[in-house]
């Protein structure tokens, strides 16, 4: 199916890596294919979106390279159809296509508050700050209708724990009461990833996503309601965002941002595939370079899965893009200073039923 017109960010939908069949050239052998019939437009491919009954929801991780412990995930899959998204090849774990099912078959979790609560009642349960949208966005636009995300977001306010929140969509702002009186606590922190600044390059790789100058504003209105925020330049891209990094970043400090953080493209399993796919298609003359250069940051690879390196690359390209990242934080004064959400007030309200302490 053709993605242009269509807003999809992946060209193509291959079979999950565990599927036992999957569509590929033809072997040598095989009979010459039937000829086509005349050209023929397939209609616009449609978002579902389905619930998912889950026993729990807070998601544990041990990694070195990410500053927090525990995440929530409303969503399944992501409509913004960001084609080198890392998360894409979850969906093979559902029996779907990282490629368009991914960003067209998204699964929500409507229960998340209630398990959200129970499990902040574990004895215990000891309090760190939460990450919202660590894989798939949770302001996607199947939050506008079902409101999960913003139900978190209550919950973790009504217990007093911190968040801390990245997203590319202008949503967020609907939730900007409960975010500015988390953060009049230290409890609230939001990142607003931001790629690139020319519309023509989002479009078509994040085509579903606030535009960038739509997404600089959210950063704008977050910080004049007292919300801490941060821009995350992610991913770099050799060869085809990387130019724009000072940029962003001027950008995103003169609107509000106090911190910045960066990462190198990272293409996982099915996403080497997906990206070359859609870097063919829409940038032919510097495929080949782009690819090339990201080689040269993944020790010959285009993908590097190793804790440590895997953020941000090794060799003489990523070397340059962390001291260029560096040397304009410190100029903006970006990540200059940043108190720690206060994991201190975390409690637990009385429900209906429980008995009430004497003293």
């Amino acid at each position: 199916m053709p993605a242009e017109g269509k807003r999809r960010g992946a060209l193509s939908n291959p079979a999950g890596r565990f599927e036992p069949y999957g569509v590929g050239p033809p072997d040598e052998d095989d009979p010459p294919p039937i000829p086509e019939e005349p050209e023929w437009e397939p209609p616009a491919l449609k978002t579902t979106v389905t619930p998912e009954v889950t026993r729990t929801i807070i998601t544990r991780n041990d990694s070195p390279d990410i500053p927090f412990d525990r995440s929530i995930n409303p969503y399944k899959g992501c409509e913004h159809g960001c084609v080198y998204c890392f998360a894409r090849p979850t969906h093979a774990y559902i029996g779907l296509s990282p490629g368009l099912d991914f960003e067209s078959r998204i699964i929500a979790k409507p229960q998340a508050a209630a398990l959200l609560r129970e499990e902040l009642r574990r004895p215990g349960y000891r309090c760190e700050a939460m990450a919202l949208g660590s894989n798939t966005d949770p302001y996607q636009p199947a939050e506008r209708e079902l409101k999960i995300t913003r139900a978190v977001l209550e919950t973790l306010s009504e217990h007093d724990h911190p968040v801390g929140i990245v997203t590319k969509s202008s949503l967020v702002l609907r939730d900007a009461d409960i975010l500015a009186s988390m953060a009049s606590r230290n409890l609230a922190f939001v990142m607003i990833s931001i790629t690139t600044l020319d519309g023509e390059l989002a479009r078509r790789m994040e085509p579903r996503a606030a535009s960038p100058e739509r997404r600089v504003g959210v950063l704008r209105e977050l910080a004049a309601a007292g919300v801490p925020v941060g821009v995350l330049a992610s991913p770099m891209i050799p060869g085809l965002n990387d130019r724009e990094l000072e940029k962003i970043l001027e950008t995103c400090a003169r609107a509000g941002a106090t911190t910045a953080g960066y990462t190198l493209l990272r293409m996982p399993l099915e996403i080497k595939d997906l990206f070359t796919e859609w870097l063919r298609r829409h940038y032919p003359l510097r495929a080949d370079h782009v690819l090339s250069l990201v080689r040269s940051a993944r020790d010959g690879r285009l993908n590097d899965p190793q804790f440590g390196s895997r953020m941000r690359g090794t060799g003489a390209y990523a070397a340059l893009i962390k001291r260029r990242f560096d040397v304009a934080c410190r100029r903006l004064s970006l990540n200059a200073s940043r108190a720690a959400l206060d994991t201190t007030r975390f409690r637990l309200p009385p429900r209906p039923g429980d008995q009430q302490e004497l003293f």
